[in-house]
């Protein structure tokens, strides 16, 4: 058992849309990620997702709505939801989901992570 300091944790890396994990509960994945621009659009089938606001802010787009998220927000996105998170500049975000989610869900592009760090 350790205590995790998420702010020295996101100093360890600088890539955009590249989840780490940081911890693992009950089969969820806490996973820390930077946003930066646009993401693809997509939605997760059999998983919903969290999405908290660490440092920064970020849209999350859907279909028929945006929705606005600053420090200290969270949002979850529920299975099946078409979605796509959008940054116009860096933002620090954790995220709670089932180990099995892929980042992209129900597609595969560029911005697929198929292996995640550890950190």
């Amino acid at each position: 058992m350790q205590k995790v300091n998420l702010l020295e944790k996101f100093e360890l890396f600088t890539d955009h849309w590249s989840p780490k994990i940081v911890g693992e509960l009950n089969g969820q994945h806490i996973k820390l990620v930077k946003f930066k621009g646009p993401f693809t659009w997509h939605h997760h089938d059999h998983e919903d997702e969290l999405f908290y606001v660490v440092k920064g802010s970020f849209i999350m787009e859907l279909r028929d709505k945006d929705i606005e998220l600053n420090e200290g927000d969270f949002l979850i996105v529920p299975r099946g939801v078409e979605h796509r998170p959008n940054a116009p500049e860096e933002v620090w975000v954790m995220l709670f989901e089932p180990a099995t989610t892929l980042n992209t869900g129900n597609t595969e592009n560029e911005f697929t992570k198929k292996e995640l760090d550890i950190i």
